[in-house]
């Protein structure tokens, strides 16, 4: 299982800012200026390397980006 902890950490290495405290309610895309298409793309790359996973088209949508929440659960779920 991925942790909060360790996605707080990756966030804040792929946007380059400092550790926010991300919980459960903290909107991502389209709320922090630095998550953009293209930090969404460094992402998806890095939980690739990272969880030794391949992350289909068809397995994302934006809605996973909205929320610190929602990303941790699409995480997990390719994860497992």
């Amino acid at each position: 299982m991925y942790t909060a902890e360790q996605l707080k950490h990756l966030l804040a290495d792929v946007l380059q800012i400092d550790t926010v405290d991300f919980d459960s309610d903290t909107e991502l895309l389209g709320a922090i200026a630095e998550f953009d298409s293209m930090a969404v793309v460094s992402l998806i790359t890095a939980l690739e390397q990272q969880l030794n996973i391949s992350i289909a088209d068809d397995e994302l949508d934006t809605e996973a980006f909205v929320s610190f929440a929602s990303l941790l659960d699409l995480i997990n779920q390719l994860a497992a």
